[in-house]
């Protein structure tokens, strides 16, 4: 209806015969008239159903096709050999008479079309009018109708009519231009009312288009009847013939209801028509089946492969109709199939009567959830996929309710196991569609036997033969081995009168616990109803106008779709929480428990003690949702401890479900104990995007649900339409959700062709909020400060503070709760007001624009591109899984050359378009590619980055996608996307405008250097989209995907020259012309999983180069075994991950390094100089395994080996920085490293001393908290020294009421202690302060996890930060080198930091000189407050053992 004013006319199909004929009509129409048509039909009625269709050869169609017409069209394109002008601008005294030039040639369409479709008829057989009746010639109602709607329209006038009534139809096909002429002619003269239907909605207008015409068509041809119009259809709603009936019923009545609705209860408007009873116009010996399946399971593509076969291959016409739900795979299915010996005009889901003679339930979960008999013949079939056979299990597993209704209609009862005989043929066990397809087969008799298995095994070689033989074959056992498993029950009469038992009462709600979460009322409504398809009867009252809802309904929804869930094994499991990274559904999450919680947990509950500093006194779980759970087994993948298996699912929904309901409702989020933006941390954030409608094994999911753990408490995200839009926003089942705070991800969707610029509308939108709120708060405190207005003091405080970080959202956040309290006490002034308005505004919101590939290289890239041109502060993320995936996997821009897709059966020719490259060309925006299980780590740094970035950011994510069709299944999402980045296909890289010109590399981190070409061949066999053109055409294949390999390796190759600073890119282009590389440097390599290993390893590179040396920094599956011989000095800083292995970005260094060993020279590093540091947990058995694993390997080689390994221990005070800090001198040492330059770095924060008269001095804080402690109160100390015993032993108790701090007997009490006044004293008088002073502190480049006070007395700084009473570090001697003035002092400290000097140092350190009294030592190293906080750490907590 919206091209209605575009000058095309518009020709209207009813179905998909009309669809084929029309389509002929409409082209040679065109043709004739030289006007432009659009051939348009019902979506989901006609373009989705299946049905028979005789097509017309083209040799037919040529034989009517107007050669010169044809040929005079093509002249008048474009040519320089006949050129002409179009689409110039006109002036306005000639537009006018241009326009109405072209009306003679829309005057004639309709008779062109009719003589077309007359031509048509001729070679068809079937004739065809602008408009056609149907009904009585005498009818006095008449119904106007176009779409699909026609046929059911007309079998009600065949019902009515049998029963007297004097009824017809009259269809409409070509709607413009609308022919007056043509339209009278058809109807009926004896017509007194008729009802217009419209299948659309247009607020506003007086009449629908439809509607429209007809009443200007009669009022002009001087005809004067009774007119109505009305709506049907909307969405697919259905249209019945009991729905027409109505409308026939609403012309007798004495004034016909006008604008009606029709097929919905609009208890609003009281606009809907009363619709009676069905009604059955079904022709006799018609078969009708209704099949129950899962999205993803092969049920819809075995139903239309079995409407095909019977349609194409027997005498009966056959009809399928497909009813999906609004999420993705694993959602419910509903077919209705239909066969019989005439044409089929029943343009609508099978009803009630006379009902279906096959129901079938594809899956278990469906038995409580769906009223699936409702719709059955009294003595039909039903079949249900269980593994259950014995009424015993059956009365256990059947509710009451099911028992009831199968012994009510009397249905014949089968049971099958199709699950367990897909498995046993080799297929996956959710692949039932053969199986099922066979039984129905075999129990219809809708074909004899011997012709069904023909028929369907001749299917099978057309659906599957592209693929592989196997599974071929496989198909093909599963028909055989349906027959043999298909179990007869014969239920008992009793059935009549069932009732619910202890176990059946179960299945209508078997998620339901006592730990559960009661359901709101939005949910309860919809959710339910939407899941258990009975909202199509909710009332008009139900909804909010514009669509919107509340956000969180899928935490209810339990759809229990897997036939495995994992289950956690707690004695292999090291607490890297990357299984939770990973899972696509948000069923995989950490818990922390503190005693409490322990306490109380159910029977059986798994927990261990916490690792790590932060989280002592806590109990730390893995805990899996049974009903949540897709089965889709990634998680397993993805976990490097062998920490979770598969188990049946049933098991799991026993034993487990108790546990993760408690988990989810009864244990608090701990939500502040670790660094959110971390890889560990981020899992112990609340995920605010769970259970998604997304796919088992989705690629996309686990990137959005990783935002909302980083932002998603202030996030506002604009999607495109695509797979992130169904499954992230299908009404009635959001998986977005608020925090405890009610705070949470604000989403709304947009056309693809659009999202980037409805995203940034809504950032500039926000932007003029809170610029508008920073102008209120100023306003209130100038009238503050001015005396004309009174506000409590700590709400001066807090907004002026809040000024203070206003771009910082982590302390607006911090900030917000206590200003809006406070406010919400003031009396309301103008002034007040204003700021409340905009209160929702203290937190900057975090806007993301999110959607596919399809939307962003192709639909929408204008707009992207715009926006990143803007320099606006918003963030775009693409999920990029390389095709239309939500429309079944067309190709697009992102698709690769070489691989198959919809539009692309014979393979992509075209490369792969670099969207990143040509978002970097903006120079001013933040790009990344990532990709999540290759390198979680610098996914989560991405995310960080591009969200911090006041600009544009673009991160484009590698989403696997199940069309791909991997041989491993849903769980290949872990190997795919690790794969795809060390074979070179996907690169990890960032770019940040933040660091260009500032670093050698521009601000180009190449974040996975080295590729491999196996494991390109690898990768490409493992997918379908790829070896199915290999099958089909090799040599083709061969060629594309060449093509491709040699595409990513170029583009590789630029990114890895980019990446590199001008020294290291004349090394390597010399060694690629094979010229001599000169000059000695040191390599150093790191293995990492969490990104502290490559911290410190760039460390390392950083002060070598600080000294002079020439040094790179590479991760370890970067480097080639055979280069390392060319190294002259390495140095290796290697985490180890779980039970003694190689972290991730050392695994393939190591699958070489140990395949290298079994044959190398026992020389082959004899010119190379070597050094291991070490980083793991002494608590660990295999403490250091892998450092020491490449430490022996280095030494094996004959590498010189300059340092010991280096043991850097988590379970040091200060971690691994303990042993580093003494590692680290005697290293520079030993490789005769250049002196450091004789200069302080720049400290890291800003120190100003306040005036009393600064108002920032009205925020220094009283007391002073560390992070992660409490202040509590000891309530007892004694003595406990026996009797001639010296030293010191004390018994502490402390009142922990209130605190939160919980334990367990074998935790640690960490407590902070604070510096005597003496080491304080001492301290002022060398800084010459006398504790008074109130320091304002400001970061500038700090890299501390845990801010300092902002504003703080210097008394309390010394007192109770800085750990100024203890033992310093040799780098603090380098420091106080660099800050004396006086010759001896400075020459002394010159020879305590030589290597010369270390037994003098060592004599220092003996004699326990403190950092306060080295300050009073040497007087005249001046020190500045800002190095001090550089070079003395904090006060760390002092441990003591809980017995």
């Amino acid at each position: 209806m919206a091209v209605r004013s575009t000058g095309c006319a518009l020709l209207n199909a009813h179905n998909p015969q009309e669809v084929m004929d029309l389509g002929l009509v409409a082209h040679l129409a065109s043709l004739r008239s030289s006007v432009p048509f659009v051939h348009f039909f019902d979506g989901t009625r006609t373009s989705g159903v299946i049905e028979c269709v005789k097509p017309i050869p083209y040799t037919t169609m040529k034989s009517i096709l107007p050669w010169e017409e044809l040929d005079a069209f093509r002249q008048r394109g474009l040519n320089p050999q006949h050129p002409i002008m179009r689409g110039m601008g006109q002036d306005p005294q000639i537009y006018y008479q241009s326009a109405v030039s072209a009306n003679k040639y829309y005057d004639a369409v309709p008779g062109i079309v009719q003589d077309v479709m007359d031509q048509v008829g001729v070679i068809t057989g079937r004739q065809y009018k602008l408009f056609e009746y149907y009904g009585a010639p005498d009818a006095d109602r008449a119904v106007v109708i176009m779409g699909s709607a026609a046929k059911t329209a007309e079998e009600t006038v065949d019902y009515l009519r049998a029963k007297g009534e004097k009824v017809g139809v009259l269809k409409v096909r070509l709607f413009r231009p609308f022919s007056t002429e043509h339209f009278l002619a058809e109807l009926p003269e004896s017509v007194k009312a008729i009802a217009v239907l419209d299948r659309t909605k247009e607020d506003l207008a007086p009449s629908l288009p439809l509607h429209a015409d007809v009443l200007t068509a009669l009022s002009e041809s001087g005809v004067y009847k009774t007119v109505v119009g009305g709506n049907y259809g909307l969405g697919s709603k259905e249209f019945a013939p009991k729905h027409c009936k109505a409308v026939f019923d609403n012309l007798m009545e004495k004034v016909p209801k006008n604008r009606y609705t029709l097929g919905i209860n609009d208890d609003v408007t009281h606009s809907s028509l009363p619709v009676g009873p069905t009604i059955n116009c079904i022709d006799e010996g018609m078969t009708q089946a209704i099949f129950f399946g899962l999205g993803s399971d092969g049920t819809v593509g075995a139903n239309k492969a079995a409407a095909a076969i019977i349609g194409e291959r027997t005498e009966f016409y056959s009809q399928g109709h497909f009813n999906y739900s609004s999420q993705k795979a694993g959602a419910s299915t509903v077919s209705h199939l239909r066969f019989g010996p005439k044409p089929i005009r029943s343009e609508y889901e099978i009803e009630d009567s006379p009902g279906a003679d096959y129901v079938a339930c594809h899956h278990t979960s469906f038995l409580g959830k769906f009223d699936m008999l409702s719709k059955a013949q009294e003595g039909g079939v039903f079949v249900v996929n269980c593994p259950w056979k014995s009424i015993e299990d059956l009365e256990k597993q059947f509710p009451a309710k099911l028992r009831r209704a199968i012994a009510e209609k009397k249905v014949d009862l089968y049971t099958i196991d199709a699950h367990a005989v897909a498995t046993s043929v080799g297929l996956p066990a959710k692949r039932i569609n053969q199986v099922m397809q066979a039984t129905f087969f075999n129990l219809s008799n809708i074909l004899p036997p011997e012709d069904a298995k023909a028929q369907l095994e001749a299917a099978i070689d057309r659906m599957y033969g592209k693929k592989s033989p196997d599974i071929v074959r496989s198909n093909k056992a599963a028909l055989a081995a349906a027959a043999e498993n298909l179990n007869k029950i014969d239920y008992p009469a009793s059935w009549l009168t069932a009732e619910e038992n202890e176990f059946s009462a179960k299945v209508a709600h078997p998620s339901a616990s006592q730990y559960s979460a009661p359901i709101d009322e939005f949910s309860s409504t919809f959710l339910k109803g939407i899941d258990s398809r009975t909202a199509d009867s909710l009332p008009v009252s139900a909804f909010s106008p514009g669509g919107e809802t509340p956000i969180g309904q899928s935490a209810f929804q339990k759809r229990a779709l897997a036939e495995e869930v994992p289950v956690w094994i707690p004695d292999k499991c090291t607490q890297c929480n990357l299984c939770s990274v990973v899972c696509p559904h948000a069923v995989v999450r950490p818990f922390l428990l503190d005693k409490k919680e322990m306490e109380t947990a159910p029977a059986g509950y798994n927990a261990r003690k916490a690792k790590g500093g932060e989280l002592g006194g806590l109990n730390y779980t893995i805990q899996l949702a049974p009903f949540d759970c897709t089965g889709c087994a990634v998680c397993v993948e993805m976990c490097p401890d062998d920490a979770l298996v598969m188990e049946p699912q049933k098991y799991s929904q026993d034993t487990f479900n108790e546990h993760w309901e408690f988990s989810l409702n009864h244990v608090s989020i701990k939500d502040n104990l670790m660094d959110k933006n971390t890889v560990k941390g981020s899992q112990f954030q609340d995920p605010l995007m769970e259970f998604s409608g997304a796919c088992s094994g989705c690629g996309e999911t686990p990137y959005v649900k990783l935002l909302t753990q980083m932002f998603g408490d202030r996030m506002v995200i604009a999607n495109s339409s695509g797979c992130s839009s169904v499954w992230g926003g299908s009404y009635g089942l959001s998986p977005f959700k608020k925090n405890r705070h009610g705070q949470g991800p604000a989403w709304a969707r947009s056309l693809f062709e659009d999202t980037a610029e409805y995203g940034l509308g809504m950032a500039l939108g926000s932007q003029q909020r809170r610029e508008r709120l920073i102008e209120d708060v100023k306003e209130l405190i100038e009238e503050v400060d001015s005396g004309s207005l009174v506000v409590s003091g700590e709400l001066q405080v807090l907004l002026q503070r809040w000024l203070d970080v206003v771009d910082d959202a982590d302390k607006c956040s911090v900030l917000q709760p206590e200003i809006k309290r406070l406010l919400a006490a003031e009396s309301d002034g103008p002034e007040v007001q204003a700021v409340k308005r905009g209160s929702d505004m203290f937190v900057a919101p975090s806007h993301w624009i999110i959607g596919g590939d399809g939307w962003a290289y192709d639909i929408g890239f204008g707009g992207l591109d715009h926006v990143l041109a803007t320099g606006q502060n918003i963030n775009i993320l693409v999920l990029d899984t390389e095709g239309y995936s939500n429309t079944g996997a067309q190709v697009s821009k992102a698709t690769p050359q070489g691989a198959t897709m919809k539009m692309a059966a014979g393979g992509q020719k075209s490369k792969k378009k670099d969207l990143g490259a040509i978002a970097m060309m903006h120079e001013n925006a933040y790009v990344a590619s990532v990709s999540l299980a290759a390198d979680v780590n610098q996914t989560v740094r991405a995310f960080k980055e591009a969200e911090a970035w006041n600009g544009p950011s673009i991160i484009i994510a590698y989403a696997t996608c199940v069309d791909w069709g991997h041989r491993h299944g849903d769980k290949a999402m872990v190997l795919q996307q690790v794969q795809a980045v060390e074979s070179g296909y996907w690169p990890l890289y960032r770019y940040n405008p933040a660091d260009a010109g500032k670093t050698e590399s521009n601000g180009f981190e190449l974040d996975h250097k080295r590729v491999d070409e196996k494991t390109m061949e690898s990768f490409v066999q493992n997918e379908n989209r790829f070896t199915s053109l290999q099958r089909s055409s090799p040599e083709h294949a061969k060629m594309l995907q060449d093509g491709m390999k040699q595409t990513f390796n170029a583009r590789h190759e630029q990114r890895k020259r980019r990446a590199m600073g001008d020294e290291d890119l004349l090394e390597y282009l010399k060694k690629q012309m094979g010229e001599q590389v000169t000059g000695e440097r040191v390599t150093v390599l790191y293995g990492t999983d969490t990104g502290n290993a490559e911290m410190v390893a760039k460390n390392f590179q950083f002060e070598m180069k600080r000294r002079g040396m020439k040094a790179k920094c590479l991760s370890l599956n970067d480097v080639s075994i055979g280069d390392l011989a060319e190294e002259s000095k390495i140095l290796a800083i290697v985490a180890t991950a779980g039970q003694g292995e190689m972290p991730k970005s050392a695994v393939k260094f190591w699958q070489d390094m140990e395949t290298f060993l079994e044959t190398a020279p026992a020389d082959f590093l004899k010119d190379t100089k070597f050094a291991v540091f070490g980083m793991g947990d002494s608590s660990y058995v295999f403490f250091n395994e892998a450092a020491r694993k490449i430490d022996e390997a280095f030494e094996k080689l004959g590498g010189e080996r300059v340092m010991q390994m280096g043991m850097g221990d988590d379970q040091h005070p200060a971690r691994f920085d303990t042993e580093l800090e003494e590692w680290s001198p005697d290293y520079y040492d030993n490789i005769e490293a250049p002196e450091p330059p004789q200069e302080l770095s720049p400290p890291s924060h800003l120190v100003e001393i306040l005036s009393p008269e600064d108002a920032k001095a009205s925020k220094v804080i009283t007391s002073y908290e560390p992070a992660g402690s409490k202040a509590v109160k000891m309530s007892v100390k004694r003595s406990t020294v026996p009797e001639g015993y010296e030293r010191a032993i004390d018994h502490f108790e402390f009142d922990l009421t209130g605190s939160g701090l919980s334990y367990d007997q074998g935790d640690s009490l960490g407590l902070w202690p604070s510096n005597s006044k003496e080491q304080v004293d001492i301290c002022l008088k060398a800084l010459g302060l006398n504790g008074d002073e109130v320091l304002n502190i400001q970061p500038i480049d700090s890299n501390r996890s845990v801010p300092l006070p902002e504003v703080i007395p210097a008394r309390m700084l010394f007192t109770e930060v800085l750990d100024i009473a203890g033992w310093p570090k040799r780098r603090y001697y380098e420091m106080l080198k660099l800050s004396a003035t006086d010759p001896k002092e400075k020459e002394e400290l010159q020879h305590l930091c030589t290597k010369e000097g270390k037994a003098d140092y060592q004599a220092y350190t003996a004699e326990s000189y403190t950092y306060a009294e080295l300050l009073q030592k040497f007087p005249s190293a001046k020190v500045s407050i800002g190095n001090l906080l550089d070079y003395v750490p904090d006060i760390k907590p002092r441990l003591y053992s809980i017995a």
